[in-house]
């Protein structure tokens, strides 16, 4: 045993096979529980020392296991698969004295395990060989295989076709099945080179099948249950390259009849597509029942894509010419059709209804006289034409404008119960990669500062054991100092310096290293949020401050006039000075409107904290007041690789002006708010993600704050992602909500992206429901970035669908009424401007007429003629405009 264990702390991998020889079952028992404290011990080794070990410590495990579970468990775990050479060529060796049907059994739980690697792979395959059974199959299996049949490709130089690899494959009708039912494709087989599509992996599964390689039915019916599962675009792209390359034949396509109409109906567009597509095919052949095309039918004409929408009411139509007396089967279907919020389908779904109704029975022409109503206003006259007197004119129910509830301010709430109470709310904010909950975070900072001066010892005594699995808790202690003064890791700071785990002169210098206020509003604003780290950091050693002035009130940050009033009095009742940072974070989050009363209170306590804050409250000033005047920038957006040239944008920013105040009374920290900012000025280098500790800093100057993010806001009209992430929250503010929030939301509604664009009509519809909503003020926005083509058309018109489609029509046809003017009088129409049209008009028909009367341009642009989208909008928003009015 000893000589075993001395070869394998030696890594002397060809001498573990005869010295495993020598030793019995009770033997190997015992030297397996050395190799596990080997194990345990190695972790804390060298990488290459520790991996040559470990190789040796795998294979004499493995040969020391007796059942194959264990081994199994030893072999998988993930500790022991830190190798760059694979050690499996020993583990075969050391288990080449073991029965086929326990080989068989390790095979098959290995593979059940994570295989990860074409080594893992290669032991699985060489056991179910040395066992004579079949090759066990999983996801990770299938993984492994076809990143092994990716590598192959590129042996040799140049570049082989996917079916030359796959085809002597002899485990190929096992693993195929398998890969259509994984959750998702692996990358390398879902990946198709459309330059060379007949290269890729469809195009393989489809040869081989012609070949007689694969099973055809089998291939088809996973790739058909795969695209009825959904997943993935790239699997499902996959699914139906393979099913179109396969050509289903008309018996196998009328045997999967269900299917296809379950895809047309629930599916992702491509593929309810091409299940149409199918579909059309079966009804051509009469494959296709009148009552399945129907109830497919009623599914199908209510999504919301034209062209799906557009091809049903086609096939319906060549029905019904060919099959008159289907019409009693296909009205109903057809009038649910009148309800769809597009107006051209309305429109063909109701000459449709008229070129079937002769045919229908009494009953069904009377039912779809009734479903008319729902026919919007523009089709109302032809609606007439056609149903006469069967369409019934109810009366209009008053409008009522939805809005969400406004956002209700929640409250911090007390303080923790209990030391105990505490570390589980600490542990769970530093558990957290970023301070994104900002009650959370304060509610624990807060809390420290209370128990440090209350209970040190006790919450010491707790907070050891809570926080011992923290990287900084058996850290060196110079590296904790360098990476928190580096990396300033959030309440990371106030725990480790709580604990002793920073030195206090390191607290010192962090304190007097973030004394300087960036170059930007991001260095700015995270800038404050280190400062109160360290300055707390300091506090919780010292224990002199009783609680926190800056913790806020309500979830927003801000805190009320009157409370903080009253914290000031408890320091001064214990003749505690407050901490410099706090206590400016404190004025910054007071809410100041009506506060007349908190001044007072706040003046006659007599202290400097006291009058600071009742000058503070009675100035009622922003922290900086935001110029209301565009400032026009030419900022770089994207590079032409093929010209060598910088494409640029124009952009139209903000600037905000100095304030004396907050430079000459507040700590260096802050210095960056007060001074003077225009964007032609401010260079920003660096990338961070936004936090909700930025609306927490400045809650009641909302717009201040939204000037010097604009430009992080504006840069979404073009490639970034998630820079309106913080709209929102914006518009919950306190403050003014003027020209820097509306240009801020204007950009947001103009986003390149969906994502952005939902964050916007989130914040445009909390604004609304706060009664701050300037609809004229955005309205001009909008306005200013269409004509600079900051914002195309298109994408505003689908923040402004979304808006709508929450019920507040009266809001957004109040937004679109002031930009439309300067777009119909264009000379060429912009693209988009008919969806733009299409969504006022629709908002218009529920909510009523703009109340400023007529919008220029409108009748001129109806009155064009055709049958573009344009001037259709156009016809029916003037429609709406005349209905409403009339």
């Amino acid at each position: 045993m000893k000589e075993l264990l001395e070869a394998v702390r030696e890594g002397r991998m060809d001498d573990i096979r005869p010295l495993l020889a020598r030793l019995d079952r009770g033997g190997r028992k015992a030297v397996l529980e050395e190799l596990k404290s080997l194990r345990k011990e190695a972790r804390g080794w060298r990488w290459g020392e520790r991996t040559r070990v470990r190789k040796a410590i795998l294979v004499a495990g493995a040969g020391c296991h007796t059942g194959a579970a264990g081994c199994a468990t030893w072999l998988g775990a993930r500790d022991m698969r830190d190798w760059t050479h694979s050690p499996y060529p020993w583990v075969l060796e050391v288990l080449g004295d073991r029965e086929p049907d326990w080989l068989a059994d390790l095979a098959r739980r290995l593979a059940a395990r994570a295989v990860e690697s074409e080594a893992e792979y290669r032991l699985v395959e060489e056991l179910a060989r040395r066992a004579g059974c079949p090759l066990p199959v999983s996801d990770g299996m299938v993984r492994a295989w076809a990143e092994r049949a990716d590598h192959a490709r590129w042996q040799g130089g140049a570049q082989k076709p996917v079916v030359d690899v796959l085809r002597p494959d002899a485990h190929l009708a096992a693993l195929v099945p398998h890969l259509l039912t994984m959750p998702e494709l692996p990358p390398v087989v879902a990946w198709v080179d459309s330059r060379s599509a007949a290269g890729c992996w469809p195009a393989a599964l489809t040869t081989l099948v012609a070949e007689g390689l694969l099973d055809r039915a089998a291939l088809l019916d996973g790739c058909v249950a795969r695209l009825l599962r959904g997943g993935k675009p790239t699997d499902l792209r996959f699914c139906l390259t393979v099913v179109r390359g396969l050509g289903p034949t008309e018996e196998e396509e009328a045997a999967r009849t269900a299917d296809w109409m379950a895809m047309a109906a629930d599916g992702p567009s491509p593929v309810a597509g091409h299940a149409q597509e199918v579909l059309a095919r079966l009804d051509a052949r009469g494959a296709l029942s009148v009552r399945q095309l129907a109830e497919v039918s009623g599914a199908v004409l209510f999504r919301t894509e034209k062209k799906l929408v557009r091809a049903q009411l086609i096939l319906l139509g060549k029905v019904l010419r060919r099959e008159p007396s289907a019409a009693d089967d296909l009205l109903p279907v057809i009038a649910d059709a009148f309800g769809h919020p597009d107006t051209d389908t309305q429109e063909r779904a109701l000459k449709l209804a008229a070129r079937a109704l002769p045919a229908a029975t009494p009953g069904v022409r009377e039912e779809t006289g009734r479903m008319a109503s729902l026919l919007g206003p523009v089709h109302r006259e032809a609606a007439r034409a056609v149903f006469g007197e069967l369409l019934e004119d109810g009366p209009q129910a008053a409008y009522e404008e939805i809005l969400p509830p406004p956002p209700a301010p929640r409250p911090l709430g007390p303080p923790p119960g209990s030391a105990a109470e505490l570390a589980e709310e600490v542990t769970a904010v530093l558990l957290r990669p970023r301070q994104e909950d900002v009650t959370a975070f304060e509610r624990a900072l807060d809390g420290l500062v209370r128990y440090a001066h209350s209970a040190p010892e006790e919450l010491v005594a707790v907070l050891e054991p809570a926080l011992a699995g923290m990287w900084w808790a058996a850290a060196p202690e110079q590296d904790v100092e360098r990476r928190l003064s580096r990396e300033h890791d959030g309440l990371h700071i106030v725990a480790a310096s709580l604990l002793g785990r920073i030195p206090r002169r390191a607290v010192h210098d962090a304190q007097t290293r973030r004394a300087g206020s960036g170059s930007c509003c991001h260095d700015a604003l995270n800038g404050i949020l280190y400062a109160r780290l360290w300055e707390a950091a300091a506090e919780v050693r010292s224990g002199r401050l009783p609680y926190l002035l800056a913790t806020p009130t309500w979830h927003t940050g801000t805190i009320d006039a009157a409370e903080l009033v009253e914290r000031l009095r408890g320091y001064q009742a214990l003749g505690v000075p407050a901490g410099p940072v706090d206590f400016a974070q404190a004025l910054l989050r007071v809410r100041r409107t009506d506060a007349e009363e908190a001044a007072r209170q706040a003046s006659a306590l007599g202290t400097v904290q006291g009058d600071r804050l009742a000058a503070w409250l009675r100035a009622d000033q922003p922290v900086a007041a935001v110029v209301p005047r565009h400032v026009e920038t030419d900022v770089p957006v994207a590079r032409d690789w093929v010209r060598q040239t910088v494409v640029r944008a124009r952009r139209l920013l903000l600037a905000t002006r100095e304030n004396p105040f907050v430079r000459e009374r507040f700590p260096r920290a802050f210095h960056w708010l007060g001074s003077a900012h225009s964007p032609r000025n401010q260079k920003c280098y660096c990338w961070v993600a936004q936090s909700p500790q930025w609306t927490a800093t400045l809650p009641e100057d909302g717009e201040t704050l939204a000037a010097w993010l604009l430009p992080s806001v504006a840069a979404c009209v073009q490639e970034e992602r998630g820079g309106t992430w913080l709209l929102p929250a914006l518009a919950e503010t306190g403050g003014a909500a003027a020209g820097a929030i509306h240009l801020a939301l204007a950009y947001g509604l103009g986003a390149r992206h969906p994502e952005d664009r939902l964050a916007a009509v989130d914040a445009l519809l909390v604004l609304a429901a706060r009664g701050r909503l300037d609809a004229g003020l955005l309205g001009g926005e909008l306005a200013a970035l269409l004509e600079g083509e900051s914002v195309k058309p298109n994408r505003l018109a689908d923040a402004a669908r979304t808006a709508a489609g929450t019920g507040a029509y009266g809001t957004v046809l109040s937004v679109l009424v002031p930009l439309l003017p300067a777009l119909l009088a264009r000379e060429r129409a912009p693209r988009g401007l008919g969806d733009l049209l299409a969504v006022a008009a629709e908002c218009a028909e529920h909510s009523g007429p703009p109340a400023t009367g007529p919008i220029a341009g409108l009748a001129e642009t109806a009155a064009r003629g055709g049958t573009t989208q344009l001037v259709r909008q156009a016809i029916r928003l003037e429609t709406a405009c005349r209905a409403g009015t009339g």
